[in-house]
């Protein structure tokens, strides 16, 4: 067999899993179940606060929709108005049409390592995740996929607290480590959460737990990160560091700490590395303030070509000593 037609045998096997499909490749099972959506979930307010309201689906209209977390050290700042926001493309100041800092809903993946190396971790873990489970809003939606060998969805996207806890203490250590397989499939599970109103909009992102590089994926890692940078999701990344002191050990981390710092700040998340596994939980809890102080900044594009390229995006706040932080930019649409 080629070296193409073992990539295109690989891709098969990945994006099959992912539509649904059962299939056996490498000694790896890869299950990606369709997201069901609860029956009866509120719904956001209409008008956003000291905004313009949500924006209407019109034909022919592409707005750029950024999700901006604003900082002054370690303090969020949710009392900025349209006004105190710039925004550029490529260099060229874009007018904003759409400001909302109301808290959105959020549709959100909830990604656990559960490798063989996560063993003694994985009780610390779970009750962090659990917590962080816990503190999200009766309108929000999550799902859980544990990833080891395998990629698994523990629980398809619900708004019950209990169903989440329920999968999250399902997971157990064992195997390798399917890092991008995991991240690409929560991609294409959140692709799925599609809004068929303004009522239904909703902020996406993934939240991913991981103590090393990947050695087991199908997926290349340049492959899931064009797929990130595509999303409108942002990537919330924890790495745990070993305590081993050895060059090698060393040098695989540094590799999956780049991996994971990439992979958060092209899509506008944050990385997160800390030291001591007692620190997890308020980790999570960084990440959940966060996610509750975004401001929503749309604008339509000054650039009118339609050839799909690369768009850098930067977005300033006209406050002193303040940080804002969004994806780092978009592929601009195409003709077809």
């Amino acid at each position: 067999m080629t070296r193409a037609d073992r990539h295109r045998r690989t891709r098969f096997f990945v994006v099959a899993a992912v539509a649904g499909v059962a299939v056996m490749g490498s000694g790896a099972w890869l299950g990606a179940r369709s997201p069901q959506q609860p029956q009866e979930t509120p719904q956001p307010p209409r008008q956003g606060q000291g905004g313009q309201g949500a924006p209407s689906f019109r034909a022919g209209v592409e707005l750029v929709s950024l999700n901006v977390t604003v900082s002054e050290g370690s303090h969020y700042l949710t009392d900025l108005d349209q006004g105190d926001f710039s925004v550029f493309e490529d260099g060229v100041k874009q007018d904003v049409t759409f400001f909302n800092r109301t808290h959105l809903p959020i549709a959100l993946a909830l990604l656990l390592d559960t490798s063989a190396s996560m063993d003694t971790k994985l009780p610390t873990a779970q009750e962090a995740a659990v917590g962080f489970a816990r503190r999200l809003r009766p309108q929000d939606l999550a799902e859980v996929i544990d990833f080891d060998s395998r990629v698994v969805v523990l629980q398809n996207f619900t708004n019950s607290a209990s169903e989440l806890e329920q999968a999250i203490r399902r997971t157990s250590a064992g195997g390798s480590t399917s890092l991008y397989n995991a991240v690409y499939i929560a991609l294409k599970d959140l692709k799925k959460v599609v809004a068929r109103n303004i009522d239904e909009i909703r902020r996406q992102a993934i939240v991913v737990l991981s103590d090393g590089e990947d050695t087991s994926s199908l997926l290349p890692f340049e492959e899931v990160l064009d797929l990130a940078k595509r999303s409108e999701t942002a990537i919330y990344t924890i790495g745990l560091r070993e305590n081993s002191s050895t060059s090698s050990g060393s040098k695989l981390f540094r590799e999956a700490e780049f991996v994971l710092r990439q992979l958060s700040q092209e899509t506008g998340g944050r990385a997160f590395f800390p030291n001591q596994l007692a620190d997890l939980t308020g980790v999570y809890g960084q990440i959940s303030d966060e996610l509750s102080s975004q401001y929503t900044v749309g604008y339509t594009s000054k650039n009118g070509r339609r050839d799909g390229a690369w768009r850098r995006v930067v977005v300033r706040v006209n406050r002193p000593s303040t940080t804002a932080r969004t994806k780092q930019g978009y592929f601009g649409p195409t003709s077809h």
